[in-house]
């Protein structure tokens, strides 16, 4: 079905709660399916699901056993996060190349931190310091816990701001659990600080920055051209890539590679 008739029937026929929970998890027994760590046993992982949604239904805040040793503190409605109790690592290969890359004494920026799963790898497994940067209240409160619960709060260093390309302040969305963004017109949000990435880092020289801001990489970008001419930058983890933000890049000597976490190699292929 096309795109267009699938927004009209959509327009015509809204969809029943019901209809929205069965795609959704037709959608998660497919990611279960075709995740590396969870494809050859999805029976073991969908036990995991159904274990989840009971225990987070009787207990407020629900903690797990994680990697190395570490543990996530997971509420309800936080997508991500709780994607690694379904599978181990929720963003396979961008985790992956985090645990392989980063080092004890490396410093690791953070943006976008959302509730602390990379701040988790980073310190907690890799021993790396993390400066970890989430506006949301609510996100950075559970930012915080998860610093909390694993002892790392000497190696990880919460920023509570958005950042951008001014210094100032921005409207924020609310009531979107932990997926929260600088927000368009008309919707529903509140008023945060916004500072640029530069002064924040000042002399200090992070080795690799992971950015997921969602769809705010280009302010960000030019909030932190300094720190982008830094030669111990060796790595930028984006998620969107705009015209602007991709020229910025080139002009600092940056190139587009994927990572292949079982080969342990970069390329300029994508990896399948």
């Amino acid at each position: 079905m096309n795109t267009n008739r699938t927004s009209l029937a959509k327009g015509l026929f809204p969809c029943s709660p019901f209809l929205s929970r069965a795609r959704a998890f037709t959608d998660l027994v497919r990611f279960i399916a075709e995740h590396p760590l969870t494809k050859h046993d999805p029976v073991r992982a969908l036990v995991r699901v159904a274990i989840w949604q009971i225990r987070s239904r009787i207990q407020r805040e629900v903690i797990i056993p994680w990697v190395g040793n570490q543990k996530l503190c997971v509420k309800r409605g936080m997508t991500g996060a709780t994607g690694n109790i379904y599978v181990g690592l929720h963003e396979f290969v961008d985790m992956m190349f985090v645990l392989h890359f980063l080092r004890r004494g490396d410093l690791f920026l953070d943006i976008g931190a959302n509730v602390g799963t990379y701040s988790v790898l980073g310190s907690g497994v890799c021993k790396a310091k993390t400066l970890a940067f989430e506006p949301d209240p609510d996100a950075a409160h559970a930012l915080r816990r998860n610093i909390e619960i694993n002892g790392l709060q000497a190696l990880v260093t919460v920023h509570e701001v958005v950042l951008g390309a001014l210094e100032g302040e921005v409207a924020f969305t609310i009531g979107q659990d932990t997926i929260n963004r600088v927000a368009k017109a008309g919707e529903r949000s509140r008023i945060l600080p916004q500072k640029r990435l530069d002064p924040m880092i000042g002399n200090n020289d992070p080795i690799f920055a992971k950015l997921d801001v969602e769809g705010y990489e280009e302010e960000v970008l030019l909030g932190g051209q300094a720190l982008l001419s830094k030669d111990s930058l060796q790595v930028l983890a984006l998620e969107t890539v705009t015209a602007c933000s991709g020229e910025i890049l080139l002009k600092n000597r940056f190139a587009r590679v994927f990572y292949d976490p079982f080969e342990r190699l970069l390329s300029t292929d994508q990896w399948a």
